[in-house]
């Protein structure tokens, strides 16, 4: 059996501008985080004892005869590009936190079961080949409307600026802080879930419609992922500002589609903001999901009791990428 390990990703400048129909004509950069929350996939060749030869089992348990007749979208395509026709499989995904919340859990769980396939094949695979081969799968085998920052973070891990090249390559750079400025920018973060999941997919195609429109907008978000890691890095200048950064970014976010926000977002956001948020964004695509936001420590119990009805998620930043945790690839056959 193999079982891998790889973490959701929270996103704080740039998004938007990770979408081939946006970098591949200016270039494009974010500023995210992996966290150590993460989706666990463990994956073993099925004993030849039963009647079906795959079995998958997420939400719900599948049992079928041929790849074909897999319903969940990722693990078919998957699974047929890989070649896995020769023996029965069984995957299993335990995630940490619900899906379609924006935290780029379906590109982790692609991620890992990449991951998890390479090695129970006794294949290394690189971060970059691990986190090319999903920006693949899900833009041009599964055909969904993503960007690419959530399989490069899933795959390598750590704090990065990731820069998209116009030839559809890109950069990974850590962001490099002293241990207590990173330290104090972790203790301003919240993470709160809406309740609201949406299709990411739905939202994205609405964005990537109106990118023409939205220039001005974009090249502001891709300012903004400078500006935001040189207010880190000079620790002489607030934290805060960081917070007001954000707070621009989410407006700039929210114009970019109706679909972004709803009236239920701009309310809880708009009450964070009355009790000591200096900023936030709801992350991922829109439209439901988690809430990010920035506020002072000594004011985070009072934007507790105002959101009291949200689950508050505590959370770290955490370095390690998508990992192989078990490996056991001797099978019964």
């Amino acid at each position: 059996m193999i079982i891998t390990r790889t973490p959701f990703r929270i996103s704080f400048f740039g998004g938007g501008t990770d979408y081939p129909a946006w970098y591949q004509e200016h270039g494009g950069v974010v500023l995210a985080t992996s966290i150590d929350k993460y989706c666990h996939i463990s994956c073993r060749y099925l004993p030849p004892f039963f009647e079906h030869r795959h079995r998958i089992v997420y939400s719900i348990i599948e049992n079928v005869k041929r790849i074909d007749e897999i319903k969940h979208p990722a693990v078919r395509a998957i699974l047929g590009w890989a070649g896995c026709d020769d023996r029965g499989l069984e995957i299993h995904h335990d995630g940490d936190l619900p899906a379609r919340s924006g935290l780029g859990s379906s590109s982790s769980f692609t991620v890992g079961l990449i991951h998890a396939l390479a090695a129970l094949r006794g294949k290394y695979v690189s971060k970059d080949e691990i986190a090319s081969q999903a920006i693949h799968m899900e833009q041009q085998i599964i055909k969904e409307n993503v960007g690419s920052q959530d399989q490069i973070s899933a795959a390598f891990g750590g704090f990065n600026r990731i820069d998209f090249m116009r030839n559809d390559t890109f950069q990974v750079s850590p962001i490099i802080l002293t241990k207590d400025r990173l330290h104090e920018f972790q203790t301003h973060l919240m993470l709160c879930f809406t309740g609201f999941s949406r299709i990411a997919s739905e939202i994205a195609k609405s964005k990537i419609e109106n990118f023409k429109r939205r220039e001005n907008e974009l090249n502001r978000m891709k300012e903004m992922v400078d500006e935001a890691i040189q207010v880190l890095q000079n620790t002489k200048t607030p934290i805060e500002e960081v917070g007001r950064l954000l707070h621009q970014s989410w407006l700039c976010k929210r114009s970019l589609s109706d679909m972004v926000s709803t009236p239920e977002i701009d309310h809880l956001y708009e009450e964070a903001l009355r009790v000591g948020a200096v900023g936030g964004k709801i992350l991922g695509a829109g439209g439901g999901g988690f809430l990010l936001l920035f506020v002072k420590p000594d004011l985070q119990q009072k934007v507790r009791e105002r959101l009291n009805h949200l689950v508050h998620v505590p959370f770290r930043f955490e370095n390690s990428g998508s990992r192989v945790v078990l490996y056991q690839p001797n099978g019964l056959y």
